[in-house]
């Protein structure tokens, strides 16, 4: 077994804390916090009256296949897959049935489905990317989650094309625009450029190297490349496409990437780093690289409200449909990075996963509660904590996922910490807005 010291060194400067943990919603009330936690007095007031869910897929295969530049980088060989390259695993798909589960004991607590429902046709809306990650989660999620049920899974194409509602791509486009979304870009790295921002990201680098045996891979040997690197990388932004990376730091995420996927998969954690006993701090900086990479593509403002407006204009319509229960939405951590940017979400640091911002099969949960008279909203990130996927954990409402409240920066709550419908809903059409003021110019 070797062992790698956690270097006290290793630190993020400020400014990549707020990139990938945002500020603490502190001022949200207890009764603020969802689902299990919530009080009687909480429930003498509200009843639960409709739940949009926006989940990223669960455990997936990396996405390189034989023969690709993470294969080349280290000696070792990686993971034997259940799946194919991208696909849903094994593990993600047993992990998906229980988060389903879990939320199917929370709706029936609620009161909100009665338990083994079979839903009508307008009750309940299952709508997925196209991808097989993703169609696959929404599958198994609702297997746990209505048993008794035949449901729809609504996907619009096959499998190998992806649906333009999950497609973080600029619609809009104008020189203008452009300059603006490069500048946010490069503001994140400070007084320099984006790359500013990677070169923080060096003793990570390191650490992965070292993690792999790089110096030892054939990439190496053949004298391709020794190091993971960052200084050629090149972002490209343009109309009808997401925003790219170009260069070295696409191969540093991506070796990141399988990497914690390999975390996930393997039941023995040294194996996962290939013989190294790495600290879950550890862990959480190889999760940097990748949210870092998330960052700069999919969280610039200007760039967001562009990349994010299928989705938002879906999740507000799905909030103000009269006739739906609940929503099950499944897209990508693009999807989710994007929507926290462009709605100004404000998430509690991430805790027991090595992935910063959108751990695998995390979801936004926006409640509906009514009073009554009123409707109002609260809104929670819910994911599988690390040692739950590890561990292959039976999620229950005894032994529930990680919940963390989302607050919205600008917007006031009521005095339970509910944000009135109205007033959330607004907020969604000055997003939209700004899309709708984007200039298009061909």
């Amino acid at each position: 077994m070797k062992y790698l010291r956690s270097r006290t060194s290793i630190l993020f400067s400020m400014r990549i804390y707020l990139l990938i943990s945002f500020t603490i919603c502190s001022y949200l009330s207890q009764e603020a916090e969802a689902q299990t936690q919530r009080s009687n007095v909480f429930h003498e007031k509200y009843k639960l009256k409709e739940v949009v869910v926006m989940s990223r897929h669960n455990i997936r295969a990396p996405l390189s296949t034989d023969g690709s530049p993470v294969n080349r980088v280290t000696p070792h060989k990686w993971h034997e897959w259940t799946a194919k390259a991208g696909e849903l695993s094994l593990r993600g798909g047993v992990m998906e049935t229980a988060m389903g589960q879990y939320f199917r004991q929370w709706v029936v607590s609620e009161k909100l489905l009665p338990d083994n429902h079979v839903p009508a046709d307008d009750e309940v809306y299952f709508y997925t990317n196209s991808l097989q990650r993703t169609f696959a989660t929404g599958k198994y999620f609702s297997a746990g989650f209505l048993p008794y049920a035949n449901v729809t899974i609504h996907r619009r194409y096959n499998e190998s094309k992806m649906d333009p509602v999950f497609t973080p791509q600029f619609t809009k486009m104008n020189p203008k625009y452009k300059a603006a979304v490069q500048q946010q870009m490069n503001a994140m790295g400070g007084k320099d450029d984006f790359k500013a921002l990677m070169q923080q990201m060096e003793p990570q680098l390191q650490l992965m190297a070292t993690v792999i045996d790089m110096n030892s891979s054939p990439a190496c040997l053949l004298g391709d490349t020794c190091k993971l690197f960052y200084d050629d990388t090149t972002i490209k932004i343009e109309k009808g496409d997401e925003p790219r990376m170009r260069g070295g730091y696409t191969l540093a995420n991506s070796v990141a990437d399988a990497l914690i996927l390999q975390y996930y998969e393997k039941d023995d954690s040294v194996a996962a780093a290939f013989g190294f006993n790495l600290t879950p701090e550890q862990w959480h900086q190889i999760g940097a690289v990748k949210a870092v990479y998330d960052n700069l593509l999919f969280t610039a403002p200007v760039a967001a409200v562009n990349l994010a407006y299928p989705l938002v204009k879906l999740i507000k319509d799905e909030l103000t449909n009269s006739n739906r229960k609940f929503t099950f939405l499944c897209g990508h951590d693009s999807n989710l990075a994007s929507l926290r940017a462009a709605l100004n979400m404000q998430i509690d640091p991430v805790v027991d996963s090595p992935e910063n911002n959108t751990p695998i099969g995390s979801k936004y949960v926006f409640e509906k509660w009514t009073d009554g008279k009123n409707d109002y909203v609260a809104v929670n990130l819910v994911y599988p904590r690390a040692s739950q996927l590890r561990e292959k954990t039976e999620l229950s409402i005894n032994t529930p996922p990680m919940i963390l409240p989302i607050c919205f920066s600008g917007l006031k709550t009521n005095e339970d910490g509910l944000y009135p419908l109205e007033v959330l809903i607004a907020h969604f059409q000055n997003v939209m807005k700004a899309y709708d003021e984007i200039e298009d110019v061909e």
